[in-house]
């Protein structure tokens, strides 16, 4: 489970910002929080709001650049600079990232510093039973790396082939080293990559019918959430067709279709049809029912886009439910949808604004003095008592 995310000099954030799922003792115990023994109380979800550029995004994308960097920057071609951007006042300042997580009962830390050109830091610590421990360290000095590394499993001479645009984490998976696999695989799914959000098109919805056509128990699922959101739908069926493709060949795909009925009329739709914020709902549950399913963390951003207020409070809510969150899976998302304050603790809503410097900041509500665990958090936010909305004077 993921407990914290530290970034520094990352598109529109200049400083060094952090983002937390610990929560103190004070927050009663509840399906808003994961208790365990002998590792700290996290929230399983986490709502990120503010104005239309305030950088909610960029925050997002953190999450999604170690991840992949961590996972897949073994397979970018040399020397190929790394992708993403420095704040613009910044650009020959290095970035520097931190991950705080737990996989298999340890808490490891993962620490990143680097530049377009080439990683200049790169550690992992485990967490043992007084301290951090160092596993490995790979560090740039003098126009070359040293590297050493304790319990890890990637040798010196390995290391001293890792490229300058690569991880130690990614290159050592291809190695079979046990924990750099596990930590490459870290169960995170988004909708974000390092440009912003990614965009559904016609190949998500392919790819949601594809996914949902080998399992017949996310089917289920899927197929009861939909109905129960009143989407107009009595079900969807999946069949495989040949499909024509844009340059003119056809493939076999899995097709989705939309069951309406009236009394004992029956009629199909292909989802492609349906509204935008069917298909949307469609794919986005693609996204979200495996990491119920397996545990992980879900990183989407602008969650309400095409869809109801209303059905946003249900996707939330299938996090904060045990009963459909029976593996504690987390899930970080934007929102301009205030409705969702309804739901949430103080401590699982951050707020983003930019300054007149061109630099986001965030921080946590339970953060600012003043606020109550009783308030009213919706009506005070719309009425602007916590900053973070649009300046529309």
């Amino acid at each position: 489970m993921l407990h914290a995310f530290r970034f520094k000099n990352f598109y529109s954030f200049r400083e060094e910002t952090e983002v937390s799922l610990v929560v103190s003792e004070h927050v009663r115990d509840s399906g808003l929080i994961v208790v365990r023994d002998g590792l700290p109380r996290l929230s399983k979800a986490l709502a990120v709001m503010g104005a239309n550029g305030s950088g909610k995004t960029n925050a997002l994308k953190v999450l999604a650049f170690v991840h992949w960097f961590m996972g897949h920057s073994f397979r970018s071609e040399p020397d190929k600079p790394i992708p993403y951007e420095p704040h613009f006042f910044a650009a020959d300042e290095s970035s520097d990232f931190e991950l705080l997580f737990d996989s298999g009962g340890t808490i490891y830390r993962y620490e990143l510093a680097l530049t377009r050109q080439r990683v200049l830091r790169e550690a992992l610590f485990h967490k043992t039973s007084r301290a951090f421990s160092n596993l490995f360290l790979r560090e740039w000095t003098g126009g070359e790396y040293t590297y050493r590394q304790k319990g890890f499993g990637l040798g010196v001479r390995e290391a001293a082939k890792i490229r300058e645009n690569a991880s130690v984490i990614s290159t050592a998976a291809q190695y079979d080293v046990a924990s750099a696999k596990r930590i490459a695989r870290l169960p995170i799914d988004t909708n974000v990559d390092v440009w912003g959000r990614v965009h559904a098109d016609v190949s998500d919805v392919f790819d949601a019918a594809d996914y949902f056509a080998s399992s017949v128990v996310m089917r289920d699922r899927m197929e009861r959430l939909l109905r129960r959101w009143d989407l107009g739908l009595a079900g969807v069926q999946i069949k495989k067709e040949k499909v024509k493709l844009a340059d003119g060949k056809e493939e076999d795909l899995a097709t989705a279709y939309g069951i309406h009925t009236a009394g004992t009329e029956r009629r199909e739709l292909n989802l492609l049809q349906e509204s935008s914020g069917t298909q949307r709902a469609f794919v986005l549950l693609r996204r979200l029912l495996p990491v119920l399913d397996q545990g992980g963390l879900a990183v989407i951003d602008e969650m309400e886009s095409d869809l109801h207020p209303h059905m946003l409070a249900e996707i939330v809510e299938l996090f904060l439910n045990p009963s459909s969150n029976p593996k504690n899976a987390q899930i970080i998302f934007t929102t301009h949808a205030a409705e969702v304050l309804h739901q949430l603790h103080k401590s699982q809503v951050a707020l983003v604004e930019k300054d007149e410097h061109c630099a986001s900041e965030l921080w946590r509500l339970d953060d600012m003095k003043g606020v109550r665990v009783d308030d009213n958090l919706y009506a005070k936010y719309m009425a602007g008592a916590y900053g973070a909305v649009p300046n529309l004077q």
